[in-house]
């Protein structure tokens, strides 16, 4: 009796061993399994599009996010500020976005408001000039280093260059162009995916 019971006990210990090993190994297969569907660094790096919820956004507010590196501004303008841009028309170098088209601004964004809706700026936050990153300076009114008559927009504290509510570049600044308008579209009215469009990934 007792010989039958060492060898229950040997046999117990041998199967609770192989479902231990074959657990550990079924766990590190499911892993790497599960892996493959995340993107890699190289992916994110080759600029991977990024979904953001727009939902909690409120009028007035910006949201960065990056894209390849690169710090992207989401802006849900206010009607006050989406008003503004008439005024910045006759101010601004390039109003109609048609200084390098293909590389600034997409197609559908080449309008007043710079976007595809009027109350949703999105552009990359890296100044034309140099590569410095502007501030906000969402506020209208006079602020130190802008004008008394500001309408809102964005200041590059490196030499001093201007940009507008819809990015785009005040006249006789350092910086050449307008802000940067990435690829981008929605998918719903509070999804937004950047770096892709309806032509596919940038």
């Amino acid at each position: 009796m007792s010989n039958e019971k060492q060898v229950d006990s040997g046999r117990r210990g041998l199967l609770a061993a192989t479902c231990a090993v074959g657990g550990v190994a079924g766990l590190a297969t499911a892993g790497a399994f599960v892996s493959t569907f995340q993107p890699s660094e190289r992916a994110k790096a080759a600029g991977a599009p990024v979904e953001v919820d727009i939902s909690g956004l409120a009028p007035g507010e910006l949201r960065t996010v990056e894209w390849r590196g690169k710090p992207v501004w989401i802006l849900k303008r206010s009607p006050e500020m989406v008003a503004s841009l008439k005024k910045t028309d006759a101010e601004v170098a390039d109003p109609k976005s048609e200084r390098n088209p293909e590389e600034l601004t997409p197609e559908y964004a080449r309008n007043e408001y710079r976007s595809r809706k009027p109350d949703i700026l999105v552009a990359v936050g890296i100044c034309s000039h140099l590569g410095c990153s502007p501030t906000t300076k969402l506020q209208s009114g006079p602020q130190p280093s802008l004008p008394d008559n500001w309408q809102g927009g964005f200041l590059c504290p490196c030499h001093g260059s201007t940009f507008d509510l819809a990015g785009r570049v005040y006249k006789n600044k350092p910086a050449p162009d307008n802000l940067q308008v990435p690829p981008h579209m929605f998918v719903g009215d509070t999804k937004l995916v950047i770096g892709k469009d309806e032509k596919g990934e940038a």
